[in-house]
């Protein structure tokens, strides 16, 4: 194939991607219904309801202008062979393909940053202020991004060097070499994730001695649940809006409870919160997530492995050579359409996941606690309660409110 059809591929798979995720956006935000569930009539004041229909719609407006904005650089990029533009005056004055590598993707990541920040900024500090959920100081926030830099240079450099090591050096089944690399890089991710990267953002502390601490260890005895130990994360530090996490594998399990879920729920409530989390470990959704995304970086690293091999990707994007880090970008916009195609499947499994957990939390505790933590997270997060079937099918990894609430009261 030749250069000049990748380019013409790769152009209508970034507008494909862009008018179809714009689309189905529209097709969301007009799913709305005025109308309060009845279920929900207790918990959602007409005026709180319009306030969240209102929030909605300005997310949606600053992520479409974003994501215009975003989607004309990458197109002024390919059009005018930017990256190719990149690649030669870095190539020219720096030697060795990890140096040069990796400053040409710090490069994209300013570029990139340069469009979004000014609508990150908008969101957090207008639209979040204005809704009641922002607690970031512009302090936190500028921080949070150096953090995010430092972050990507460390952990991305070293995925990088390693990438370009076997590439250099492995002649037979590169793609192979890569995959258990990535795969032990996932698992160890999901093991130190909250003792090593969490730390970073946010403070961990242990739950204090009280009836919340005694309620979930009872909980866990009582199902047969190893937990040794649970946080309390500083989530106000940026946000008003609650949430609980679960990481770790084996001896390593940690939950961690955001200081917002425990202010604004009863013991009961965060009991039946966990309980839903335990649910996924006694199921072993966790286990079969972890495997499923090996499975995918399999699939990845081999047509990563086909990209590289194919001169003319490097061509199209506005090189005369196989260029590693060209063909890394070219990679990425090709896979995007398999890329949506598995995600969707994940999500359906994900979905039943959670459906599979609400259910163990309302035999093993209280299907009524969990209910309530439920109404109670989605109003206060100012949730959208009718998602178009489409929005849900292709985004949602965990269904409705209306859905869980309608298959707990079975």
């Amino acid at each position: 194939m030749t250069p000049e059809n990748w380019l013409l591929i790769i152009i209508c798979l970034v507008l494909f991607n862009y008018f179809f995720s714009t689309i189905v956006e529209y097709i969301n935000d007009k799913n709305w219904k005025t109308d309060i569930p009845k279920n929900m009539n207790a918990f959602y004041a007409k005026e709180k309801y319009e306030k969240a229909r209102k929030y909605s719609i300005e997310k949606g407006k600053i992520s479409f202008i974003s994501s215009t904005f975003s989607l004309i650089l990458v197109l002024l990029l390919l059009w005018f062979e930017g990256y190719g533009f990149i690649d030669s005056f870095i190539s020219t004055k720096y030697d060795g393909l990890f140096i040069q590598s990796g400053l040409f993707f710090l490069a994209l990541m300013i570029l990139s940053d340069l469009i979004k920040l000014p609508f990150e900024y908008y969101f957090t500090f207008i639209i979040e202020e204005k809704y009641g959920f922002n607690k970031t100081t512009i302090r936190t926030f500028f921080t949070d991004k150096i953090k995010k830099y430092i972050l990507a240079i460390l952990i991305g450099g070293g995925i990088l060097a390693g990438t370009i090591y076997l590439f250099s050096y492995v002649n037979n089944s590169f793609w192979l070499w890569l995959w258990t690399g990535m795969s032990i890089f996932l698992i160890l991710t999901n093991m130190f994730y909250a003792e090593l990267i969490v730390p970073i953002f946010n403070k961990l502390k242990p739950l204090n001695n009280g009836s919340l601490k005694n309620k979930i260890e009872a909980y866990s005895k009582k199902v047969g649940y190893s937990l040794s130990k649970i946080y309390v994360i500083d989530g106000s530090k940026r946000s008003s809006k609650a949430n609980a996490f679960f990481s770790g594998l084996g001896s390593r399990k940690t939950i961690a409870l955001y200081d917002t879920l425990i202010e604004k729920h009863t013991e009961d409530e965060l009991v039946a919160v966990l309980a839903h989390e335990v649910g996924h470990y006694k199921k072993k959704h966790i286990l079969t997530s972890l495997i499923l995304s090996i499975l995918q970086l399999g699939l990845m690293c081999f047509l990563f492995e086909l990209c590289l091999n194919e001169e003319n990707i490097s061509r199209a994007l506005g090189s005369d050579k196989v260029v590693f880090h060209l063909g890394l970008v070219g990679f990425g916009i090709l896979y995007s359409p398999i890329g949506t195609i598995v995600g969707i499947f994940m999500n359906i499994l994900s979905r039943k996941n959670e459906f599979e957990a609400d259910e163990y939390a309302k035999k093993t505790f209280e299907g009524s606690s969990l209910e309530l933590a439920l109404k109670k997270l989605s109003v206060d997060n100012l949730t959208n309660l009718y998602p178009h079937p489409l929005y849900v099918f292709i985004h949602y990894s965990h269904p409705p409110l209306l859905k869980r609430l309608e298959a707990l009261s079975k």
